[in-house]
């Protein structure tokens, strides 16, 4: 059963590339699979493939934080849910979940500046802007 995914999920099998010699994940392979579960947001709710956006922008990570609540094993299929928690003028604050079993596995907060191709940070374009506020959950 899935965990609370909204507004985006996809789902992620891990597979032996992303396990340590105990089985479970070793946890810089999160990194990976939250980076997967991110361009596919992109891709699929946003419109703006990291293929397209790198032709003229850039979305870096400048700040990172994970919270690890669970192991996952070989063969566990994980719920990745990516929300947007808020949005500023060129950056931009993603939760990322992984859920597997209706329990939570680990959190990765994420912050994505966007870059012109001079690596100077740049207002997100106007659509894709407006794509993102859509995704963003209820606001305090």
């Amino acid at each position: 059963m899935p965990g609370p995914c909204a507004p985006f999920s996809v789902t992620q099998k891990i597979l032996f590339r992303h396990c340590d010699p105990a089985g479970i994940v070793f946890y810089p392979r999160y990194f990976e699979m939250v980076n997967d579960a991110i361009e596919a947001l992109f891709s699929d709710q946003i419109g703006w493939p990291f293929e397209h956006m790198h032709q003229t922008h850039a979305g870096p990570t400048v700040a990172l934080e994970a919270t690890f609540s669970a192991v996952s094993r070989h063969g566990d299929v994980l719920d990745m849910c990516v929300s947007v928690e808020r949005l500023g003028k060129s950056s931009l604050q993603l939760r990322t979940e992984g859920w597997c079993d209706n329990q939570l596995r680990f959190t990765v907060v994420n912050t994505m500046v966007c870059i012109d191709a001079n690596t100077k940070s740049t207002p997100w374009p106007k659509s894709v802007r407006k794509k993102l506020e859509q995704l963003m959950g209820p606001q305090e």
